[in-house]
């Protein structure tokens, strides 16, 4: 069964409906879904009735935005339900989340890019959903003649000057909100965790040891060896390797579907497919 367990919907940063999504997944050659917004379930009902009408499996999915310090480990949640530790989490996200816009936005004046929270705030398609990084890009984009892309690797990325942790949970906070919503939880892109191979491959083990369920072996920038590497590391750390594309919108090699990913009847199983 040909899986996509890593995409983006505009409920969060990404570009598509869940529709429109589903169409790309069903046209791509997907059978199972799962859409991961950042930060977030919301819209489950609006993916899930699209995914029925492409005829797609679907698993319900977010991804956290963790960091250890300054550097992002971010953790996908799979059937996840919203119990009062979902809703607890998440409503600290929202308001942790408009501090941090606010923090950058003010850094973004220091370098004479001027815009409001309410700026970022009008890019949300959903009001509900907290205030992403890229909405601020997105924001910016509009006053500055640059694109948000461009916006966010010289301003906003991990290092730069209007970048901001605050109110960032910990990945092992992350974790601790999908176990007690019911979910199982795999660490996002890891190799776009930007430490050095030994304190990254530490870090893993250690998050294996806390309770993390699975690893997102099978990623869009991840090259052959890092693939074979992730999974090498799966087994030895006893975890699920799981997989997505990562699509906000069909770009270059981002493809909902792409690389090809076939989940093993273990990870099957603990989604409950």
């Amino acid at each position: 069964m040909r899986a996509d367990l890593h995409t983006h919907s505009i409920y969060s940063d990404g570009y598509y409906t869940p529709d429109e999504l589903c169409r790309r997944a069903k046209e791509n050659g997907v059978e199972l879904l799962s859409v991961t917004d950042h930060d977030t379930l919301n819209g489950e009902e609006e993916k899930r009735a699209a995914a029925e009408k492409y005829g797609l499996r679907y698993v319900s999915g977010w991804e956290i935005s963790a960091y250890s310090g300054e550097s992002k480990i971010h953790i996908t949640g799979y059937n996840c339900k919203r119990n009062a530790a979902y809703e607890k989490f998440m409503r600290e996200r929202v308001e942790l989340g408009f501090e941090r816009a606010e923090d950058s936005i003010r850094k973004l004046r220091g370098a004479g890019i001027y815009i409001t929270l309410d700026d970022a705030k009008a890019r949300r398609a959903d009001p509900a959903s907290p205030v992403h990084t890229m909405h601020i890009a997105q924001a910016a984009a509009e006053v500055s003649g640059k694109t948000a892309g461009e916006i966010y690797e010289e301003y906003l990325a991990p290092g730069k000057i209007a970048h901001s942790v605050i109110g960032r949970p910990t990945p092992e906070e992350a974790a601790d909100c999908i176990h007690a919503s019911g979910g199982i939880a795999s660490i996002a892109h890891p190799g776009r965790i930007t430490l050095p191979f030994e304190e990254r491959e530490r870090i893993i083990l250690a998050l294996a040891e806390y309770g993390v369920d699975g690893i997102e072996a099978v990623y869009t920038t991840h090259t052959d060896r890092e693939t074979e590497y992730f999974k090498t590391l799966a087994a030895r750390a006893g975890l699920l390797v799981t997989g997505g594309s990562d699509t906000h919108r069909e770009s270059g090699n981002y493809r909902v579907g792409n690389p090809p990913f076939y989940p093993s009847e273990k990870l099957l199983s603990a989604l409950g497919v």
